[in-house]
């Protein structure tokens, strides 16, 4: 029943707050009511729920069925509207903090852009290492575990193209790697599921990466753990982390699949 007067202000509406009784007084297993029974469980008068069933029903919200109401698709809209806010780095977060708990390392999320990788989300830990991450910045994707990721996942000709475009990273990387070196690593990556890198890019950067898919199975965007080499040996990286991060890249997977499986509603 509505609570009157539950407004705190001048500034609260009340008749909207009333109209949303109204829309919560449907309930499962009986998708039409009559306006005497929404007055009941609503505890509004008959002629207050009456007007704004009209304006529901004008708004396309409510449709009248019989000698009751029932509810229309559009109803589904205001519950999409917040699922279709969150951005696919606000679902991943939750998940990426509890791997962060977890491993008690921090982890990032990147996707490509030309021949580098872009740092789109990221959880860290106070660690002292040798180069400062943050949201948006970019290194040189074949030296990195998530670059190496990414980069698996592209059709020949496209990766191609890429390799071919020169960083803007601004960093040169602690190793080199020459075309059959990354030919040779992304074809392991293709067969594991997953890319490490050893202190590649700098000294004492140590990561292990794989990728976050969509519902069709392309690779999203990537997501790693790293670690300082000298705390971290490569054993507990591959043995210990990556297990969880698999586990952290397909919940993600699945919490965008469901996301991106919303239909758009046409009313």
């Amino acid at each position: 029943m509505t609570d009157t007067g539950r407004g705190a202000g001048p500034d609260f509406i009340e008749a909207l707050a009333r109209g949303l009784d109204v829309l919560r007084s449907f309930r499962p297993g009986t998708p039409a009511i009559t306006l005497s029974e929404i007055a009941h469980r609503t505890g509004l008068a008959r002629p207050t729920v009456r007007r704004i069933l009209i304006t529901l029903e004008a708004l396309s919200y409510v449709r009248a069925d019989g000698r009751g109401y029932a509810l229309t698709p559009r109803v589904l809209e205001l519950g999409m509207a917040y699922v279709n806010s969150l951005s696919m780095w606000d679902v991943a977060r939750p998940h990426m903090e509890k791997l962060v708990a977890q491993t008690n390392e921090s982890t990032s999320m990147a996707q490509l852009d030309g021949s580098d990788i872009v740092y789109v989300a990221r959880v860290a830990v106070p660690k002292i290492v040798t180069l400062a991450v943050t949201i948006g910045t970019r290194f040189p994707a074949p030296v990195t575990s998530m670059g190496k990721v990414l980069l698996a996942g592209l059709p020949a000709d496209e990766l191609a193209a890429v390799l071919d475009q020169p960083s803007r990273s601004g960093i040169d990387p602690r190793r080199q790697l020459t075309p059959g070196e990354i030919e040779t690593s992304l074809r392991e990556v293709r067969a594991k599921g997953w890319a490490l890198a050893d202190q590649d890019l700098a000294p004492g950067i140590r990561s292990v990466a794989t990728g976050v898919r969509d519902g069709d199975g392309r690779v999203m965007a990537a997501i790693n753990v790293t670690v300082h080499a000298a705390e971290t040996s490569l054993e507990t990286l591959v043995e210990d982390h990556l297990p969880k991060l698999l586990r952290t890249a397909a919940d993600i997977g699945h919490d965008w699949s469901l996301a991106g499986a919303v239909p758009a509603i046409t009313v």
